[in-house]
C-alpha cells in the first residue's frame, strides 16, 4: 500500500518569511508616504527620500511607482520631483470631514477638571466672537459655570485672548479697526497698545490668563489647539473662582492644560516646530 509523504516541514517557515517580507514591504510604503506629509518642501526627490528614511533608491523608487499607480503620488515629468497626488489629498480631506474637535477634546476636558478640580472648558471661535462649545464642571459647592453658545467679544478673557493671540497682524488690525475695546468688566483690557503687548506675552509664553477680565470673581488660563496646518481652531481653558484658582506660571495647572492642549492638537495632526 503507497505511504502519503510527510507534508514538507519548511513550508510554514517560508510562508512565514514571505509574509515578513510583504508586511515590511507595507510598512516602507506607508513610511514614504508619511514623509511627504511631514515634509515642509512642495516636491521630493528620490535621493532626498532614500536619505531621510534610510533606504535605498532602488527600494525608494519601487516605493513611489507603486503608490503612483494608486494615485497616492503624483511625479512631475519634468524635474522628476514627486509630490502628494489626488487620492492622498482625498483621504486628508475624508479625515478633516470627520473630525469633530467637540468629541475629540472631550476625554481631555474631563482629565483636565478632574485634575484641578475646576471647571474645563472648549472655546470655539466664530468670525470676530468666540463662544463655549463644551465644559466639565468639577463636584464642588463652590464652581464657575459658563454659557454654552453665547457668544463673546475676542478681547475679554483668557480663551478670547488666546483665540487672538495667534491671528496674522493684519487680522488682528482689522479686527481692531472693526471693533472698539469695550470693558465687559472693569479687568477688561480696552487699550489696543495694553492688548497687543498682552497680546505678545501670550504666544511667547504659549498660553493665557484672565483675573475678572471678562467675568467678575472668576479666573482662568487658556491654551490654543491648533490643527495640522497650525492654525487655532479650538481653545481649551480651565477656570474657577478667584478667590481660590491662581493660574500662576510654572504651577501644575498650568502644565497640565498645556499638556491636554498639546494631546488635542497632536490628534488633529499638529507637529510643533522644532529648533
Amino acid at each position: 500500500m503507497p505511504t502519503r509523504s510527510a507534508p514538507s516541514s519548511t513550508s510554514a517557515p517560508a510562508e512565514d518569511e514571505s509574509q515578513s517580507r510583504s508586511v515590511a514591504a507595507v510598512e516602507r510604503a506607508m513610511d514614504v508616504l508619511l514623509y511627504f506629509g511631514r515634509t515642509d518642501q512642495p516636491d521630493l526627490g528620490v535621493t532626498e527620500i532614500a536619505t531621510a528614511l534610510g533606504l535605498t533608491k532602488a527600494a525608494v523608487h519601487r516605493i513611489l511607482t507603486a503608490l503612483r499607480s494608486r494615485e497616492l503620488i503624483t511625479v512631475d515629468p519634468t524635474t522628476r520631483r514627486y509630490a502628494l497626488g489626488h487620492a492622498a489629498v482625498a483621504l486628508g480631506r475624508a479625515y478633516l470631514a470627520r473630525t469633530d474637535v467637540r468629541a475629540m477634546a472631550a476625554p481631555d476636558l474631563r482629565w483636565l477638571s478632574e485634575r484641578t478640580h475646576e471647571t474645563a472648558t472648549l472655546s470655539l471661535r466664530r468670525g470676530d466672537t468666540r463662544l463655549y462649545a463644551d465644559q466639565v464642571v468639577p463636584d464642588q459647592e463652590l464652581r464657575l459655570e459658563v454659557s454654552l453658545g453665547i457668544p463673546f467679544p475676542l478681547h475679554a478673557g483668557g480663551s478670547s485672548k488666546a483665540f487672538l493671540a495667534w491671528v496674522p497682524d493684519f487680522e488682528l488690525e482689522a479686527y481692531l479697526q472693526r471693533h472698539p475695546l469695550e470693558a465687559v468688566t472693569d479687568k477688561t483690557i480696552t487699550d489696543q497698545a495694553k492688548l497687543r503687548k498682552e497680546l505678545a506675552s501670550i504666544r511667547k509664553r504659549g498660553y493665557a490668563t484672565s483675573l475678572g477680565e471678562r467675568q467678575a470673581g472668576a479666573a482662568s488660563a487658556a491654551a490654543p489647539i491648533f490643527d495640522h496646518d497650525g492654525h487655532v481652531v479650538a481653545v481649551i481653558s480651565v477656570a474657577g473662582p478667584a478667590l481660590r484658582f491662581k493660574p500662576e506660571p510654572g504651577t501644575e495647572v498650568i502644565d497640565d492644560l498645556i499638556a491636554a492642549a498639546r494631546r488635542i492638537s497632536a490628534q488633529l495632526g499638529y507637529e510643533p516646530a522644532t529648533d
